[in-house]
């Protein structure tokens, strides 16, 4: 059986209020809490770290608001690695392989996962501990692999995923884009954002436990 590894991420950088356990249950940070531990899926903690240093870079935290590491978009990436996705469940992996035009998408043998580990082992265990502006020469060294495409693709999709998905945590990124989430009218909103409301989930708006695909047994 693989020991289950956490990633321990201080409460003081998550932007939001909101994140999500193994269970995929929410809990709320309290003010008390000073680091949060969250068990890892896929990812082993040193792998998460570098993976987290990354994501932070690719979409930093400045005078607009929050970035990467306050939505907690690592847990995002975890997840989706560790589901169907991630193993390629759903995805034709026979050959030919031949290449192709973006629109068609992946038509390479790796999967998701591979693709991480291969994609890690360029950035080296030390990442997470190299200056920003190491970090961003080792990731320009790359940025033309499937890797850093893959990564930069979901770096953005953890920014604005519903919670449910465990990256954008407390809606910190639609409440950087007014986005209002899943409604289903907005009836009541003024053209010029005057009366725009706070963001709510699909749980929030369904009242009911919404289950990911990545939870998939």
């Amino acid at each position: 059986m693989k020991r289950r590894e956490f990633l321990t991420i201080p409460a003081h950088t998550l932007g939001g209020s909101l994140w999500y356990s193994l269970a995929g249950r929410p809990s709320l940070v309290s003010a008390q809490q000073k680091e949060l531990r969250v068990p890892l899926r896929f990812f082993t903690a040193v792998e998460a770290q570098v993976v987290t240093a990354a994501c932070d870079r690719i979409f930093p935290s400045d005078e607009n608001g929050p970035g990467a590491k306050e939505a907690a978009v690592i847990i995002y990436i975890d997840r989706q690695l560790a589901g169907p996705y991630g193993r390629d469940k759903y995805r034709y992996t026979k050959g030919p392989w031949r290449e192709s035009v973006p629109e068609h998408g992946n038509q390479r043998p790796a999967s998701p996962r591979e693709t991480y580990r291969q994609g890690l082992a360029l950035l080296g265990a030390s990442f997470a501990d190299q200056t920003a502006e190491e970090q961003d020469r080792r990731l320009q060294a790359i940025e033309r692999t499937d890797f850093f495409q893959l990564l930069r693709t979901q770096t953005i999709e953890g920014m604005f995923c519903d919670p449910l998905h465990g990256g954008n945590a407390g809606m910190i990124g639609w409440q950087l884009i007014g986005f209002p989430g899943p409604v289903m009218t907005h009836h009541g909103q003024s053209a010029n954002g005057s009366k725009r409301p706070a963001p709510r989930s699909l749980e929030q708006i369904t009242g009911r436990r919404v289950k990911g695909w990545e939870d998939e047994a």
